[in-house]
């Protein structure tokens, strides 16, 4: 287990200048499967960080699913020099529900990235995620609602501990390792060696999925406070990341929650302009309408490469989370 002098000391070297990192959420392909290149990362870095009325700080951070370069083995994903161009900072991903197999590929392209951009890399990293919602997806609501394969806590617990011994020595030595995953997976008790492996909780949570509760847009706030608490007592006063939220702008209801470009801008005022500036976020999503639209669609612009939202995003009065 981690100190918390050490993971202040760990988030002071790993820092941007702003108080805190803010950025969306990036894939590593297309909707059509299509990898992207680092033309198009560096293309939509760039149109992220110029957005029409951002919140103070604007969008200058990218978290990554993968290490791998779509259509490749193991080769380093091309995001990490267009972040290098760009200046964007970096959650890099390693994708941990594919098998040890797959497993060695995002190592190895993980260490190829460090031998091959050094300290440019270094000091863009926010962070290294191992893994994104395994432990969600082999939990009984993942299998219910066929997710893909996930993986047990033992496994990314020790999936951690080989990213730890992979970058020892190296320019990310020093790089805080997180895993990220839905709020239920960290309130549920056995999944606790996972928590005491991380130096911080990366939280994905979407009011709109929770079906089941009062999840109309007005309630929207009051659920992802609930879950967003439920989280830090469970994780014994280890930082939480928000690394997923946002609401859709189309797409099918469920439960109370109807998608739409007025709802979608309600859930950013009163969710994520109270969260902006003030603790690392990245948004779900800047864009995924490219070039198919996926029901549903959380994207803050459309099929089309802009600058410019599909709505508002300027933040008013500021709303702070509850203590």
């Amino acid at each position: 287990m981690h100190s918390i002098p050490r993971l202040v000391a760990l988030a002071t070297t790993f820092s941007s200048a702003l108080a805190a990192y803010q950025g969306f959420n990036y894939g590593s392909t297309f909707t059509t499967g299509a990898p992207k290149q680092e033309s198009d990362f560096e293309a939509e870095f760039k149109a992220a960080a110029g957005l029409v009325g951002a919140p103070a700080g604007g969008f200058h951070s990218a978290r990554l699913y993968t290490t791998v370069q779509a259509g490749t083995t193991n080769s380093p994903i091309s995001a990490i020099p267009a972040a290098i161009k760009t200046k964007t900072s970096l959650l890099l991903g390693i994708w941990a529900s594919a098998g040890d197999a797959v497993f060695a590929n995002e190592l190895q392209a993980l260490k190829a990235a460090i031998d091959k951009y050094g300290s440019d890399l270094a000091k863009l990293v926010a962070g290294i995620s191992v893994g994104s919602e395994d432990l969600y997806r082999i939990s009984p609501t993942g299998i219910e609602n066929k997710e893909n394969p996930g993986a047990d806590p033992a496994v990314i617990a020790g999936y951690i501990k080989r990213v730890r011994e992979a970058i020892s020595n190296t320019e990310l030595s020093g790089a805080p390792i997180g895993h990220v995953d839905t709020w239920t997976a960290w309130v549920n008790g056995s999944n606790h060696a996972v928590v005491e492996a991380c130096d911080w909780i990366g939280f994905d949570a979407y009011p709109y999925f929770q079906g089941t509760m009062a999840n109309n847009i007005a309630n929207s706030r009051n659920l992802f406070d609930e879950a967003l608490h439920a989280t830090q007592a469970a994780v014994g006063g280890k930082p939480v990341w928000i690394t997923e939220t946002g609401f859709p702008v189309s797409g099918k209801t469920v439960g109370q929650a109807v998608p739409s470009l007025q709802n979608a801008k309600a859930y950013w005022d009163d969710v994520g302009c109270s969260l902006f500036g003030k603790t690392n976020v990245w948004w779900y999503t800047f864009q995924d309408a490219a070039p198919a639209t996926p029901n549903p669609s959380f994207g803050i612009i459309g099929s089309s490469l802009t600058s410019t939202p599909l709505f508002d995003l300027k933040c008013g009065k500021e709303v702070n989370i509850k203590p």
